[in-house]
């Protein structure tokens, strides 16, 4: 069988010989397309009947042109770069790879967050985590890496999660508290892992953010579209004390940041995931993965219905 790996932002070297390992062993074929077009990826996916992508966006146009097609897997935690209805309506088995990004997801939260405290490393004073209160919104996996390494910073933490039992959080040393209200208002920083829903966006703005603490800092390296950027812009007027760091540019970066100069940070593209580690490791889990379905129909991470 033809397994295509495409992707406009290539993974690394050493990923794609692992991948290309995986599956020559497995005696299907891969077909490799890296910084490809949109013309590529249509003419490339007509014989493949797996397909591993990145944050290519595959929509219903992609599937139309993909008879053979019976998984897509993305190398990651998100997937809405992903038309889950029409990958249900054309048979096909949508999967994600959780938790092989966790580690470097979480690591740039702290990353972020030291450089927020030390102002950007201009010369001034600044504070530290130590002692500081965490919330986490979403207990994933990536979300229980930043507790991990959270307590190792020596600071108090909570989270929220619906789908979380209480007991699972309390096992680790986290406090579960039960709404957004809850955990913006009782924390120095806010770190947000929510996936973008139509519950979930624009639905952190002015409300939350004011419910913060003096010198709250909101980090986000989920996405973008959770945020009401509007609502932000107005509760960072009002409030010279609160501050936002993210690793998904808003759309009106040029704006926070004229407006905000130093209360505001954010990464040139999503960072999060960009590791040596992290890339091999969903590179090879989604190689994996795309065998197994292919195999025996093997599909503990499907995303779609």
């Amino acid at each position: 069988m033809k397994i295509l790996v495409f992707t406009e932002k290539p993974f690394a070297q050493a990923a794609v010989k692992a991948i290309e390992n995986t599956i020559n062993a497995s005696g299907n074929e891969l077909l490799l397309v890296e910084g490809g077009t949109r013309e590529d990826l249509l003419e490339a996916v007509k014989e493949a009947e797996g397909l591993i992508v990145r944050s290519d966006k595959i929509d219903g146009a992609v599937m139309d042109a993909a008879p053979k097609l019976k998984v897509i897997v993305r190398a990651g935690a998100g997937y809405d770069n992903i038309d889950l209805e029409a990958a249900t309506a054309h048979g096909i088995c949508v999967m994600n790879t959780p938790g092989q990004n966790s580690n470097a997801v979480a690591e740039l939260v702290f990353g972020m967050a030291v450089m927020m405290c030390r102002n950007q490393y201009n010369g001034k004073s600044g504070t530290e985590l130590k002692e500081k209160s965490l919330g986490i919104y979403a207990f994933g996996q990536v979300g229980r890496n930043v507790a991990r390494i959270a307590k190792g910073f020596g600071m108090r933490l909570e989270a929220l999660d619906t789908f979380v039992p209480d007991a699972v959080m309390e096992g680790e040393g986290v406090k579960p508290v039960h709404t957004p209200e809850e955990l913006f208002s009782e924390n120095d920083f806010v770190s947000l892992h929510i996936p973008a829903t139509p519950q979930t966006r624009k639905s952190i703005g002015y409300d939350l953010m004011m419910k913060m603490p003096k010198g709250g800092v909101l980090i986000n390296t989920a996405r973008k579209e959770v945020i009401d950027e509007e609502g932000l812009m107005k509760a960072l007027e009002e409030r010279p004390d609160l501050r936002y760091i993210s690793d998904i540019k808003p759309d009106t970066a040029e704006e926070f940041e004229k407006r905000f100069a130093s209360r505001v940070f954010f990464t040139p593209k999503k960072m999060g995931a960009q590791t040596a580690e992290a890339n091999f490791n969903a590179g090879v889990a989604a190689a994996e993965q795309t065998i197994a379905y292919l195999k025996n129909g093997w599909n503990k991470f499907q995303v779609n219905k």
